[in-house]
């Protein structure tokens, strides 16, 4: 289980390579006025990523600013939201690397989910990170800058 979860993790590492692609200036485009920025999406994911790691025990000083709130503007630092990204998903192949197998088939409880396995909610994470990914690709090619 272990390889497969690592290896699960360079893929999403590869599938969302078009993150690369946005830089400081792409922090309001949109597609539209009323859908959410690159920047407010970028920064979603990398608070997302950091908190449900708490779930795993992995400590956070990530608040959460995106989740359950609209984009008012937050996610102007494009950097620091792939910093936190990187950040994230470094401190769960350093987790899947140091927990044995029975780790991950492990019930937890979550507002989200109720109770799921640990190994879901890992699952979840990356499902989550190539939705926005997605998101973020669409602005790139289809989107414009707004003002907020």
């Amino acid at each position: 289980m272990k390889e497969a979860m690592l290896e699960m993790l360079v893929q999403a590492e590869l599938t969302s390579s078009n993150l690369q692609q946005v830089q400081d200036e792409h922090w309001n485009w949109k597609l539209n006025a009323e859908s959410n920025s690159i920047g407010f999406i970028l920064l979603h994911m990398a608070e997302t990523v950091n908190l449900f790691g708490t779930f795993f025990e992995i400590p956070t000083d990530v608040q959460n600013t995106t989740m359950g709130f609209e984009d008012n503007g937050q996610g102007k630092d494009i950097q620091e939201s792939k910093g936190l990204i990187k950040r994230g998903f470094s401190n769960l192949k350093d987790l899947i690397e140091s927990a044995e197998e029975e780790y991950w088939k492990g019930i937890i409880f979550t507002p989200f989910f109720g109770e799921v396995s640990r190994f879901r909610l890992f699952s979840h994470i990356l499902f989550h990170h190539f939705h926005h990914s997605g998101q973020i690709s669409a602005i790139m090619k289809k989107g414009r800058k707004h003002e907020n």
